[in-house]
C-alpha cells in the first residue's frame, strides 16, 4: 500500500508564487536562496502532489496553466493571511523582511518618495525596496510589482486603491525664462510660449486645463521638447527652457528654493488624486506597512501645503 504524499510546505508555495510573479524559475530560485535544480525539483513535487501540470515550459519562459493560476491565487492569499497573523501576534513589532517592488512616477520617486522613505528603510533593515521609476503604466497582474503609485482614477476594478494625496497641476517656469520671454498673464498666453510637455501612451500632453471659480479653461500648447520622463521635463523647466505643467508634489522644493515660479496664481490647476494601487489579493504585511508609511508621509506634506487636502482614505481591504 503506497503512502500518501506529504502536503506541500510553505516554502514550496512561496517559491511557486514567486515563479508566477517573475515568470522565470531561475529568478524565483535566486530570490528564495535556492539553486535552479532545487527549485525545479520543488516545482515537480508540487505537480506530483496535486496531480496536475502547473506550468507550461518553453526554452524562454514559463507560463502558468489554468490549474497553476488557481494554485497561485489561493497560495498567495494563504501566505498573506499567515503574514497578517504573524503581524497581529507580534503586536506591530513583527520583523519586516523580504522584497517589495515599488513602481512610481519618475519625478515623484526621486524628489519626494526616496527621502520620504529613508526613515522607514532605517527602521526595517531586513526589508529590501526595489524601485521601478517610470511614468509608464505597470501591469500589476503580469509584472513583478507589489505596489504602484498612480495619478488619476483607477480603471481596473480588480485592483485595490488607497488614496494618499491630491496634487494640483500648475504651470511653472524659471525666473531666467520669465526674464527672457515674459510672464503669461492669462491661460491663453500659454499658447505663445515654449511648452515642455509629457509624451505618454504614444500621445503628447498638449492640452492644459486651468480653473477659475470652478470653470475650466483648456489651452492647446506647443513647444520644442517632449519626454516620457517627468523628471526630465522638470529639469528642462529649471534650466529655463520653457514652461511645464507639473504637480505641486513634484515641484514644491523648487518653488520654495526659487528655482521655479508658479504662473497664473489666480487660476487653480486640475486636482489629480495620487493612489497606492495593489493587487486584489491580500497584501503581505511588509507591503501594508509600506503603504501606511506613505500615507503618513503624504499627510505631513499636506500639512506643509504641498498637496490639496484629501478626504480620509479608506482602510486597506
Amino acid at each position: 500500500m503506497s503512502r500518501p504524499l506529504p502536503e506541500p510546505s510553505l516554502s514550496q508555495l512561496a517559491l511557486f508564487v514567486r515563479l508566477a510573479e517573475a515568470g522565470s524559475l531561475t529568478a524565483a530560485a535566486r530570490e528564495q536562496g535556492l539553486t535552479p535544480a532545487a527549485a525545479s525539483a520543488s516545482l515537480q513535487r508540487l505537480e506530483v502532489v496535486y496531480g496536475q501540470r502547473l506550468v507550461e515550459r518553453s526554452t524562454r519562459s514559463m507560463r502558468l496553466t489554468a490549474e497553476g493560476e488557481l494554485l497561485r491565487e489561493h497560495a498567495a492569499r494563504a501566505l498573506a493571511e499567515l503574514d497578517e497573523l504573524r503581524g497581529r501576534l507580534g503586536q506591530r513589532q513583527a520583523r519586516l523582511e523580504g522584497e517589495v517592488h515599488l513602481a512610481v512616477p519618475s519625478d515623484l520617486g526621486r524628489e519626494v518618495l526616496s527621502p520620504m522613505l529613508d526613515a522607514f528603510c532605517a527602521r526595517h533593515p531586513a526589508l529590501r525596496l526595489v524601485w521601478h521609476l517610470s511614468d509608464g503604466y505597470h501591469d500589476l497582474r503580469r509584472e513583478r510589482v507589489d505596489l504602484a503609485l498612480r495619478y488619476g482614477p483607477l480603471p481596473d476594478s480588480t485592483l485595490v486603491a488607497r488614496r494618499l494625496a491630491v496634487g494640483e497641476r500648475v504651470p511653472v517656469a524659471s525666473p531666467a525664462y520669465l526674464a527672457r520671454c515674459g510672464t503669461p498673464r492669462t491661460p491663453q498666453d500659454l499658447a505663445q510660449h515654449n511648452a515642455l510637455t509629457m509624451f505618454l501612451g504614444g500621445r503628447p500632453q498638449q492640452h492644459w486645463t486651468l480653473l477659475r471659480d470652478g470653470q475650466p479653461v483648456q489651452v492647446r500648447v506647443n513647444g520644442n521638447r517632449r519626454a516620457d520622463d517627468g523628471g526630465l521635463v522638470r529639469q528642462w523647466a529649471v534650466q529655463g527652457l520653457g514652461i511645464a505643467l507639473k504637480s505641486m508634489l513634484d515641484v514644491a522644493a523648487d518653488l520654495r528654493a526659487g528655482r521655479l515660479v508658479r504662473l497664473l496664481p489666480d487660476w487653480a490647476g486640475e486636482r489629480i488624486a495620487l493612489q497606492a494601487v495593489l493587487p486584489a489579493a491580500p497584501a503581505p504585511l511588509r507591503v501594508r506597512r509600506l503603504v501606511d508609511a506613505l500615507a503618513e508621509g503624504f499627510a505631513a506634506l499636506e500639512a506643509g501645503g504641498a498637496t490639496v487636502p484629501a478626504p480620509p482614505a479608506p482602510a486597506d481591504r
